[in-house]
């Protein structure tokens, strides 16, 4: 974890342990929500879905985090929650809600971050990406996501895919291991794909 990653994560710890959660949670969306929104974006393939898995994510952070146990840290528990939030969405896609959030610094930012993200998502190197991206499932897209573009150890990696909070120690290895070679014979099909575009 880098320097600056790490200092991020104390004072969001920090605010947490001292009972400041609201304050917690807008440190953590302002520092991981632009990765987070293009996460969703990519996983999602559509900004206005992004967005509303991206305000069901921010709700389960506003809930969770008093719950939040930091066996791992809050950005590997954030892309659990989006991961979650985004299965949620897909399983009930009549479900449409808005989140009303009465802390207005934490509304602030999830405004900041919708307006901001979009653009930066949109180059022609994404678009081809993209395009072979989108023909996976969305757990591969996910496990490309965040090994590739978000640097997240293994161990990080399992515990976003994990199923509960606080799996044993030999789980999450197993699970890591099993990630780890689907990661691989993605990679190699991948290799295929781009070849054959």
């Amino acid at each position: 974890m880098d320097e600056e990653r790490h200092e991020v994560e104390d004072r969001i710890q920090a605010a947490a342990k001292a009972g400041q959660l609201g304050e917690a949670a807008t440190l953590g969306l302002g520092h991981y929500g632009p990765e987070l929104l293009g996460y969703l974006v990519a996983i999602t393939r559509d900004e206005v879905t992004a967005n509303e898995v991206f305000s069901m994510l921010a709700e389960d952070m506003w809930r969770g985090l008093a719950g939040f146990r930091w066996e791992c840290t809050f950005r590997t528990w954030a892309y659990g929650l989006a991961r979650s939030a985004t299965s949620r969405y897909r399983r009930d896609a009549f479900r449409r809600h808005a989140v009303a959030l009465d802390d207005s610094g934490y509304a602030e930012v999830l405004a900041r971050l919708r307006s901001t993200t979009a653009t930066y998502m949109r180059t022609e190197t994404k678009d081809k990406i993209a395009r072979i991206r989108a023909e996976l499932d969305p757990d591969d897209q996910t496990l490309l996501i965040l090994r590739i573009n978000r640097n997240l150890g293994w161990r990080e990696i399992a515990r976003v895919f994990a199923e509960a909070d606080g799996e044993p120690d030999a789980e999450l290895d197993r699970r890591s291991a099993a990630l780890r070679k689907r990661f691989e014979r993605l990679k190699t099909e991948l290799k295929k794909r781009a070849k054959a575009d």
